[in-house]
């Protein structure tokens, strides 16, 4: 994985495409947002961007092929293959990146998770209430992360927050999309990130909302995606109450940090796609291109 620094380095070097080519571009969903939904629900959401077309990374593949198989010039095999390369590498934050998720070791919540066996049903796959105690167990992680990496000052608060003791966090609602069924075996991978800017009006005021998505590290593509609104509980008090200061504090810088990651990757996925396209116009896409079906002669 590319360290967001490294990569913040290479993108300032290329070129910066306005927010509209990246909207437009073939690999971004282009589905319109819900206009009369209320901005509180989370899954009010759902119809917004979602980044990158799910089977982007298999159709990338699959282009860089069908260049190959047109004959490709000793240069043109090397940049297939760094592509192939990066994409293999960095598939995670090309797919949740792009999205804004936060992928690096001290904010992700699960991990190359396996699949067990006893989690398929008699369906055979993966049985839904398993995606939603991935997401949870993500979202604890997601949380102690905040006490462990990012915010160790605060580390007692943080940690309180998945207890009943003192200032926790009540799940009032969670709602799950399933994008195709898992099998064993597998392994999942489950990253967080915030719906709202914490300042901003939208931002609830007794709490926060979560979007998480559960990928398949076998077909490398999202399995789930899940919408969580969580309250801020005063357990002594016994009342919901606004987001501490400490908590408040974080929530901004992550907030900047998942805006940043956004639009980094999808710049470089901009890179990727216009790459390709060069492999494409060099090959099979021009007038004199002859499919290369081996040297076999009659």
């Amino acid at each position: 994985m590319i360290p967001l620094r490294t990569l913040r380095r290479q993108c300032l070097t290329a070129a910066r495409p306005a927010q509209s080519l990246i909207l437009s571009t073939r690999p971004f969903s282009a589905s319109k947002p819900s206009l009369n939904a209320p901005s509180s629900d989370p899954g009010a959401t759902r119809k917004k961007l979602h980044g990158i077309d799910p089977q982007w990374l298999t159709m990338t593949k699959r282009r860089i092929g069908r260049c190959m198989m047109f004959g490709l010039q000793p240069p043109q095999i090397q940049e297939a293959g760094e592509i192939l390369q990066l994409i293999a590498k960095d598939w995670r934050e090309l797919i949740a990146g792009s999205e804004g998720y936060l992928t690096d070791e001290t904010r992700r919540g699960l991990f190359q998770q396996s699949v067990a066996w006893g989690e398929m049903d008699s369906m055979g796959h993966v049985n839904n209430v398993t995606y939603s105690r991935y997401a949870e167990t993500a979202r604890v992680y997601y949380t102690r992360n905040f006490a462990l990496h990012i915010d160790p000052a605060h580390r007692k608060e943080w940690m309180k927050l998945v207890s009943s003791k003192g200032i926790g966090l009540i799940v009032r609602s969670i709602k799950l999309d399933y994008k195709f069924p898992m099998t064993y075996p597998d392994k999942v991978t489950v990253y967080h990130k915030l719906v709202h800017d914490p300042v901003s009006p939208e931002a609830p005021q007794h709490g926060f909302h979560l979007h998480a998505v559960i990928l398949s590290e076998a077909r490398q593509r999202p399995a789930a995606r899940v919408y969580e609104d969580l309250v801020t509980y005063d357990y002594k008090m016994k009342k919901k109450i606004a987001l501490p200061p400490f908590l408040l504090e974080q929530f901004k810088s992550t907030w900047e940090l998942q805006e940043q990651a956004k639009s980094l990757w999808r710049r470089l996925i901009v890179d990727i796609e216009t790459r390709v396209r060069a492999l494409e116009t060099g090959s099979w896409d021009r007038e004199d291109a002859v499919e290369d079906t081996g040297s076999a002669k009659k």
